[in-house]
Order: C-alpha cells, then sequence, then structure tokens
C-alpha cells in the first residue's frame, strides 16, 4: 500500500501498478510511463513540491502534463496553437482520392494551419473512432471530402452530433452525389454547406475562400453562441436557414441564366 506515500522523484517505468492505492501520495516529480493502472486509486495525487500551494489531480499519467501546463508558458502556447491551427481532413484513401487530400493539407500549411490527415496507425489502446472524436475535439476545423465515402459515414456519425463546436465543411465531387443518410446533418449548426468542386485543380483555387474563411467564419459564431448560452443558438440557426436559402436561390439563378443561354 502505497496511501499518502512521498513517490517524488520516483521512476515509474512499464511499472504494474494494478490495485494499489495511490491515494494523497506526493508525485511532484514522478515520471510515468506505460504504467498498469488497473483498479489503481489515484484521487488527491498532488503534483505540487511541499513548500508551494497544494495541487491535486486524479491521475498519475496526467500529473506531468498538468504541471506543465501550470508552470510552462511554452508549453501552453503549444496548446494553443494547436487548438487554433489544427485541422482534421477526412475522406478515402484509394489513390485517386488520396492525391486529392494530399493536395488540401499542402495548401493548408501553406496557408500556416496544422493539417492532419487519419491516414496513419490507430493507437493500440484506442479504436478507430475514439482516434478521430480525440483529433475532431482538438481541430479548428474538420474538412470531410464526401466523394466515394468508405468509413467517412461513420466517422461523421461519431464526430458531429457530439460536437457542436467544431465546423465541419464537407466537399463533393461535382459528378457525385451524397450518400443517402448526410442530409440528417444538414440542420447542425456546426455542419456547413457542401462544396461542389470539378477537379483537384477547382478544389485548391476555392480552398481559401470557399473553405478556410467559412469554416473559420463558423467557428467564431458557435463560440459566440456557446458563450451567451444554449438559448442563443436560435441566432444560428435562422443564420443558417437564411444561408441556404441565398444557396438555392443563387443555384436557381445559375440555372436560369444557362437555360436562357442555351436558348
Amino acid at each position: 500500500m502505497l496511501c499518502s506515500a512521498n513517490l517524488s522523484g520516483v521512476r515509474f517505468l512499464e511499472t504494474d501498478l494494478n490495485g494499489a492505492d495511490l491515494a494523497g501520495c506526493l508525485v511532484y516529480g514522478v515520471s510515468a510511463w506505460n504504467v498498469e493502472l488497473n483498479r489503481t486509486i489515484q484521487s488527491n495525487l498532488v503534483i505540487s513540491p511541499h513548500n508551494e500551494p497544494v495541487i491535486t489531480v486524479d491521475q498519475l499519467e496526467v500529473a506531468q502534463l498538468i504541471y506543465l501546463l501550470l508552470r510552462n508558458q511554452q508549453i501552453r502556447s503549444v496548446i494553443d496553437t494547436i487548438t487554433s491551427k489544427v485541422v482534421l481532413i477526412l475522406g478515402r484513401f484509394t489513390l485517386e482520392r488520396k492525391r486529392v487530400l494530399d493536395a488540401i493539407r499542402e495548401e493548408l500549411r501553406r496557408r500556416d494551419f496544422v493539417p492532419v490527415l487519419f491516414d496513419f496507425e490507430v493507437p493500440r489502446h484506442r479504436n478507430i473512432t475514439e482516434t478521430v472524436t480525440l483529433l475532431a475535439r482538438m481541430a479548428r476545423f474538420i474538412i470531410a471530402d464526401l466523394t466515394d465515402p468508405k468509413s467517412l459515414p461513420h466517422e461523421l456519425q461519431a464526430i458531429v452530433p457530439d460536437l457542436d463546436s467544431v465546423p465541419v465543411q464537407p466537399l463533393l465531387r461535382r459528378t457525385d452525389r451524397e450518400y443517402a443518410m448526410f442530409r440528417d446533418f444538414l440542420s447542425r449548426n456546426s455542419m456547413l454547406p457542401v462544396l461542389r468542386y470539378k477537379d483537384e485543380r477547382h478544389l485548391i483555387r476555392s480552398l481559401a475562400d470557399q473553405v478556410i474563411r467559412p469554416a473559420q467564419e463558423r467557428r467564431v459564431l458557435l463560440e459566440r453562441v456557446r458563450g451567451l448560452g444554449r438559448s442563443s443558438a436560435d441566432l444560428l440557426d435562422e443564420q443558417t436557414r437564411r444561408v441556404r436559402e441565398l444557396e438555392r436561390e443563387l443555384k436557381k439563378f445559375k440555372t436560369r441564366t444557362r437555360l436562357r443561354a442555351e436558348s
């Protein structure tokens, strides 16, 4: 039993602490890597040194992170940068579709964002849905290419209903149609209108004005709504409806113009 023990400076490397009682332990300076903590009691872990005001956490593995966040301005700046610059890119990873997603990534980098393209190995202790959801919560906004979807419908279902604070900008190649259930998301405040693109070149040319700018503006609006309270969501609903009405009118105008030109 280690309850209330002084563990300052102790190094736990792949240590078996299953079932241990760490409640009230002083863990200032502890190093914990790949520790086994099943059924471990971790309440009131003290992360501050003895001569400073007591700061406690309830997880050994986050003790180092919390202390760094409190003490290191540079670390806080890194976290702020991540949450203001990360853009999660979702889509299909066939050869053709991956080329388009890579082009989006490069353009975002050029514009000083931190694009995260989900084509890497899933962490050992997480399934795909958990990993995508975690990345989505870190993102400033999400770009989702609906063209030829495979896992994307499942990923959006895991993200959109429970994450109203992160805008989602859907993309779709003009020759394709949305998958059947996608329209269920269109009433969500976080979901932007679908950008239909002709080809990769057209998409990259449109990225600044029709993807990045609307997503940034929606993010600001969502943050304002959260700050004002849930009742203010009606304001966002009204704006979303007005935007979509204008888009429908613009589409009708373009159709009438094309028909007149053809007649």
